[in-house]
């Protein structure tokens, strides 16, 4: 069994990484504002936002969605120049 997973960009990056990049790059208060979740609004900490995160999947899939288009290059959610 292959332990790469090619088509998985989060491969190898765990949630408290992704937690904690978004908060040093956007700060509780935007990240609040971009995904409206009490845990980053109500006395935010990472250990709480993963507590939440790691049990509320919905949640998840945005803060994941958020980082990929904020941090990876080629992520779904840009678009792909156009080689024509």
């Amino acid at each position: 069994m292959s332990d790469k997973q090619p088509n998985n960009p989060l491969h190898g990056i765990t949630l408290e990484k992704v937690v904690t990049q978004l908060v040093d790059h956007y700060g509780w208060d935007d990240l609040a504002y971009r995904i409206n979740i009490n845990c980053f609004k109500s006395d935010p900490s990472v250990k709480s936002s993963l507590k939440f995160l790691r049990k509320t999947q919905w949640a998840r899939d945005k803060v994941e969605k958020l980082y990929l288009s904020t941090f990876n290059e080629v992520s779904p959610w840009k678009k792909k120049p156009d080689h024509s």
